[in-house]
């Protein structure tokens, strides 16, 4: 029988606690509507619509920005540490450190690229629809350059959700080690005990 997706670990001392899961749930959320604005804003019929989604794009940077570091505050400070599996090998072990740890980067990085792009163009720009006047002259160069260096961070930052999603996944279907059970919102135990 296969176990159900917070099944294990059953402790619940073996969970992430609430807040780790919420924020790190809170992310996904964010970086779905962060990638949706800009679907919208590819598939754009008219400056305004494009404007818009421009704005939500902006928007939803900065409060992922704002999640992220809250989420390494909390993790620093406060958060449950869980153990990875005993039969995980020191080189998955490694990977996923390194992917957790590039994550962070890449989701404080994100952020301010994309406002230095917008920045740099010299232009005012809306954000949580206000309009942030000009700061600096327009610096065609620095612009690009934070443009280039936006796109391949967003390049970067999909395959390593992808490849969290992946690991993820493996190690439940594959493993069946509860690994992924330890960020589910929910306990499915929690949720059956809970049942008349």
């Amino acid at each position: 029988m296969t176990a159900g997706v917070g099944d294990a670990p059953t402790d619940e001392t073996e969970r992430h606690d609430g807040v780790t899961i919420g924020l790190h749930w809170c992310t996904l959320i964010l970086l779905l509507v962060s990638l949706g604005a800009i679907l919208g804003l590819r598939l754009a019929d008219g400056a305004a619509t494009a404007e818009r989604a421009l704005m939500i794009h902006r928007t939803v940077g900065v409060l992922l920005w704002l999640v992220t570091l809250g989420r390494l505050t909390w993790k620093v400070c406060l958060a449950r540490t869980v153990r990875l599996p005993a039969q995980m090998g020191q080189v998955q072990r490694l990977a996923a450190r390194a992917n957790e740890a590039a994550l962070y980067i890449l989701l404080i990085a994100q952020p301010i690229t994309g406002v230095l792009q917008s920045v740099f163009r010299g232009r005012a720009f809306d954000l949580f629809g206000l309009s942030v006047p000009v700061i600096v002259a327009r610096d065609r160069s620095l612009a690009h350059a934070f443009q280039s260096a936006h796109a391949i961070g967003a390049g970067l930052l999909l395959a390593l959700v992808g490849l969290h999603v992946g690991a993820a996944l493996f190690h439940h279907f594959v493993l069946r080690d509860g690994v992924m059970g330890t960020m589910w919102p929910t306990s499915a135990q929690r949720a059956r005990s809970a049942r008349p």
